[in-house]
């Protein structure tokens, strides 16, 4: 067995860490640990949204419409991401959120990979 070899499923793989399948978050000798870059499989059922505005955001970042319908919000401006394939890019000093219109798949991908972004959760 080769330990610097990870093969999985994105989905099942992303249930077990918020939607997120590398970077610096996974374990040090994960093959998927990585401090330059960070892949999310994201699935958003409709309605969901984060719960708070990225704000001095130090990454940049490409997120990918994979399914659904999916907006991207950065000052003054809503991207709609309506087709496979569609994607936005934004970069360092690019505050933002986003929301589910319809139920989404998106991979995201930033780089490079830092802590201190993860929003606490709510607990009822």
């Amino acid at each position: 067995m080769d330990d610097s070899v990870y093969v999985g499923n994105a989905g099942k793989d992303a249930a077990l860490d918020r939607g997120w399948l590398l970077g610096h978050f996974k374990d040090v000798g994960d093959p998927r640990h990585s401090e330059a870059v960070e892949i999310k499989w994201g699935v958003h059922p409709r309605g969901d949204e984060r719960a708070e505005w990225v704000r001095g955001e130090q990454r940049t970042a490409l997120l990918v419409l994979i399914s659904g319908r999916f907006h991207v919000q950065v000052p003054g401006r809503s991207v709609v991401l309506a087709e496979q394939g569609d994607y936005v890019v934004w970069g360092h000093g690019v505050d933002h959120s986003w929301y589910a219109e319809q139920e989404s798949v998106v991979l995201t991908v930033r780089w490079p990979s830092v802590p201190g972004y993860a929003v606490a959760p709510t607990h009822d």
